[in-house]
């Protein structure tokens, strides 16, 4: 009688609904290095998505004209409005178009006034410029290609620059207004570790990113 009342503790003591289990599960769950996530949250800080960097994992998913972010439930990827390109454990893959002005909206209609910029032609950016740039702990004396989404995000008045390296690759630098906050990371190149720092001259602000310099001016951004 006692190893029945024990058996019946043991049974009661187990989920009744092993699928409710597993979608708690599913909505902490976190996204893992090897998709080299950054950010604090995408579109907007504190939401359950991230942008992912370049990793052996997202490397075919990359996309010069997309931004890629990883989500960790099924709801908040189809939130983005993007394409769901793969499922790694368990974190939804999302290709989103830049200059989506529905991002976090499920919707792909016409943008709004307040989000209508032109955008150059040929290119996914509203504006393009060389800017100078200087790697391996150099003096910012070559020249790079930048190009700027602006409000690219829910968030207002928060903007994108992906600058164009000299060996093909790209960095993307996150402003708030003419104020840079934050830049992308990846595995390959170590970055994931690099300080952040800033300052500024006037209309021109200096970045340097570990061993990286980018000037950029501000009317870049503001298209001044």
């Amino acid at each position: 009688m006692a190893r029945a009342s024990a058996l019946a503790l043991v049974a009661c003591s187990e989920p009744a609904d092993t699928s409710e289990a597993e979608a708690s599960a599913e909505d902490v769950a976190v996204i893992p290095e090897t998709l080299a996530p950054f950010g604090d949250g995408f579109p907007a800080s504190g939401d359950p998505c991230r942008r992912l960097g370049e990793s052996a994992a997202t490397s075919n998913y990359l996309d010069d004209s997309a931004i890629l972010v990883g989500c960790p439930t099924e709801a908040s990827a189809e939130a983005l409005g993007g394409e769901i390109v793969d499922n790694i454990d368990g974190v939804r893959l999302v290709s989103v178009a830049m200059g989506n002005a529905n991002v976090g909206t499920g919707e792909n209609g016409p943008a709004t006034s307040e989000s209508e910029d032109a955008l150059v032609p040929g290119t996914e950016y509203n504006a393009t410029a060389p800017i100078q740039c200087g790697f391996d702990n150099a003096a910012p004396t070559q020249s790079c290609t930048a190009g700027v989404n602006r409000n690219w995000s829910e968030r207002p008045n928060e903007h994108l620059v992906e600058v164009t390296k000299p060996d093909g690759r790209k960095r993307a630098i996150f402003f708030r207004g003419t104020e840079p906050y934050s830049a992308d990371s990846a595995q390959s190149d170590g970055s994931a570790g690099w300080d952040f720092e800033t300052s500024r001259d006037g209309d021109r602000v200096t970045i340097s990113y570990g061993p990286e310099t980018y000037v950029i001016v501000d009317a870049l951004i503001t298209g001044g």
